[in-house]
């Protein structure tokens, strides 16, 4: 869905709340110029009890962290950047939205350092459903190895969610788009498994559970971690460092992505080979399902993974 055809209308910007269309910068903001930024991608869920945040407070120490690296000096606090994503939410009448808090190096000058560039930091939130399709969650999507591979930590730090190295995911996604798949998997250097362009991967075979370690060149990512833990609570043997070689998504029991916007995605072919029965298989539906009842605030026991929007 294209924004003009969504009810938003506020963005906030450096502690100020402005009217979306007016939330501009200038055409020479170093971040523009040279993938200086940082950002994060959250979900506010319509659960039982109400809109509530999932996992902020983990998102928004990823995206702090991320700007140290980067050198970044955030004028905000995490309560600042909290209270405003809760308001918009309330005064846009979110009930369910997906989040993006960005840091980036704004207006003063254009040599490749940022010296004397202020940061800036934004939030916007808007609805924003399944990420690859409604028909994916069900039924999965088909994808293809990409010929371009993901950088090496010691090329550009993979644990820092940066805007400029996404360039790396939108050749890879739109690869695969190109060819008529609707997702693309990544190879690290070394020709092993790494992640999707915007997703982490699990593959399961006899009954385990793996999933591509950190060392493997990929995003710690917040939803990878929620279903590490919630498969582990289901009694599955989860196998968090593993290093996957491309023959082996072949012959998996089953794949599936999992992502804030992907969230928990099954994957039914991998370069038209049919991975499994060609569905989405009963351990990666287990646990989706048990990740929406957790999103949807069915499940006891994650009170600690939720921040009430509290609507006044």
């Amino acid at each position: 869905m294209a924004f003009e055809e969504m009810d938003v209308d506020t963005i906030w910007m450096d502690g100020e709340f402005v009217d979306w269309d007016e939330a501009q910068t200038h055409v020479l903001t170093h971040s523009l110029h040279y993938g200086t930024g940082v950002f994060e991608g959250a979900r506010c869920y319509d659960t039982e009890d109400g809109p509530a945040l999932f996992r902020w407070e983990e998102h928004l120490d990823r995206l702090f962290e991320s700007a140290k690296v980067l050198d970044h000096d955030i004028d905000h606090t995490h309560e600042e950047i909290t209270d405003a994503t809760l308001r918009l939410i309330r005064e846009q009448g979110l009930e369910s939205c997906y989040i993006r808090p960005l840091v980036y190096y704004g207006y003063n000058s254009l040599g490749v350092s940022p010296e004397d560039c202020p940061t800036k930091t934004m939030v916007a939130c808007w609805p924003w459903g399944a990420y690859l399709g409604e028909d994916a969650i069900e039924n999965g999507v088909d994808v293809m190895v990409s010929t371009w591979r993901k950088h090496a930590s010691s090329q550009i730090p993979t644990n820092v969610k940066a805007t400029g190295p996404y360039i790396n995911s939108m050749l890879a996604g739109e690869e695969a788009r190109r060819n008529g798949y609707v997702e693309a998997i990544v190879l690290n250097k070394e020709g092993k498994v790494a992640e999707g362009p915007g997703e982490n991967i699990f593959m399961v075979n006899d009954g385990e559970i793996y999933t591509t370690g950190l060392s493997e060149s990929i995003l710690d990512g917040i939803t990878r971690d929620t279903v590490i833990e919630l498969a582990r609570d289901l009694g599955y043997t989860v196998h968090d460092e593993a290093a996957i070689g491309r023959g082996q998504l072949y012959t998996a029991d089953e794949l599936f992505f999992t992502g804030t916007a992907a969230e928990v995605t099954p994957i039914r072919s991998v370069d038209d080979t049919e991975i499994g029965n060609g569905g989405r298989g009963p351990v990666t539906e287990e646990i989706q399902q048990r990740f929406f009842d957790l999103v949807d605030g069915k499940l006891d026991g994650y009170d600690e993974w939720f921040l009430p929007v509290e609507t006044e």
